[in-house]
């Protein structure tokens, strides 16, 4: 089984990467032994999922994919997008409650999640980008998934990816869609 290492010490990412990726044996940083961390300075989810992708390649010399996504909400001007992870500076839940308070009293609360994942195996990159659509609920519903999953409500599935099964999540989710034409991508490749 091909070795790929994903550049992410989040168990929630790492988890669903391993999930869709089950041709592949997917290490983390953490499986190798490094302790690995990299600043996303880019402006676009390509852009850091690449630095991630070229940075972790230095140091375990093995092919990565990296993914930077977020959540873009169409009232904010899309944001938290590139700074979904530290949108508050805090945790998870803090990111939530800045997010319910910076739609308070809007109306349109449409959104999208987007990943783009960047294989690189020290020659060449491949990326792949996915989306998919929603709105940000008026509170947060079910205990599932990480991050915004509790606040977004999936147009797919009717409900927030913390209600959705995992199978559910995953058979939708924007890196499913964005792993799914990275596969398609590297299918001669890899």
């Amino acid at each position: 089984m091909k070795e790929i290492v994903l550049a992410s010490g989040n168990k929630g990412k790492i988890a669903e990467f391993r999930a869709i990726l089950k041709n592949f044996k997917v290490l983390s940083p953490k499986d190798l032994n490094l302790n690995f961390d990299v600043d996303e300075t880019g402006n676009t989810f390509y852009e850091n999922a690449l630095i991630k992708a070229k940075a972790l390649y230095e140091v375990c010399k093995l092919p990565t994919i990296a993914d930077d996504s977020g959540l873009c909400v169409d009232a904010l001007d899309g944001a938290p997008g590139v700074f979904s992870a530290r949108y508050s500076g805090g945790t998870d839940a803090d990111n939530n409650q800045k997010l319910l308070r910076a739609l308070d009293g809007v109306a349109n609360r449409t959104a999208y999640f987007e990943s783009c994942i960047v294989y690189y195996d020290g020659i060449k990159s491949i990326a792949a980008t996915g989306r998919t659509f929603g709105r940000i609920a008026m509170e947060a519903h079910g205990e599932g998934g990480f991050g915004y999953d509790p606040l977004f409500m999936s147009d797919d599935l009717g409900k927030t990816f913390g209600e959705a099964s995992e199978t559910e999540k995953n058979g939708v989710s924007h890196r499913a869609r964005a792993l799914a034409e990275l596969a398609e991508k590297l299918r001669d490749e890899i």
